[in-house]
């Protein structure tokens, strides 16, 4: 069950990643042909497709009835959207728009992921045998964007030691805030 889980989260990411257009920091543009859109927006909907799986995740955590998990994969997950959504209100700040403007939109590409954590709540709460499917499909969405595009973008400019001590350090905060909140 897991094992397919995991699969199908990974594959829903690689169907969503090829069929959508979007445009990451290094890579540049992805999926479907984008027309008119700029590049700004490409990047905009990359990261608000990437916000699902985390919503998923969180919904699914706190639908399984235990609270300490859906807090301690909250807090984890809200800890890394801040400078997510730093990043870009930046880069909507470089491209001219105010930062007020810069802000409610990346504000809003988060916003995907309370809908996902509904999604994720509503349909562990109606079907519990689903919840290893639901916690496996929500970690293999995140797999992939983190070894699709995370780990490759933080190794591409000559800071990959760096890179690897930040996947390090995170992974030790998250068994702290597992160890103090769960």
């Amino acid at each position: 069950v897991v094992s397919c889980g995991i699969l199908f989260g990974g594959l829903f990411l690689f169907l969503t990643d090829r069929y959508s257009p979007h445009e990451h920091f290094i890579k540049g543009p992805e999926g479907a042909d984008p027309g008119n859109l700029k590049r700004i927006w490409l990047f905009v909907i990359a990261i608000t497709i990437h916000n699902l799986p985390e919503g998923l995740a969180v919904g699914v955590g706190f639908g399984g009835g235990d609270i300490k998990n859906g807090l301690t994969l909250a807090t984890g997950i809200g800890l890394q959207n801040i400078p997510e959504g730093l990043v870009v209100a930046l880069a909507l700040k470089t491209e001219g728009y105010s930062p007020l403007r810069a802000f409610f939109i990346a504000l809003a590409t988060g916003l995907v992921e309370p809908v996902g954590g509904l999604v994720g709540a509503s349909v562990i709460t109606i079907a519990r045998p689903l919840l290893p499917w639901g916690l496996s499909f929500a970690a293999g969405a995140m797999l992939f964007v983190i070894s699709d595009e995370i780990i490759p973008e933080s190794h591409r400019k000559g800071f990959e030691k760096e890179a690897t001590f930040g996947v390090m350090i995170g992974f030790v905060v998250m068994m702290i805030l597992d160890l103090t909140l769960g």
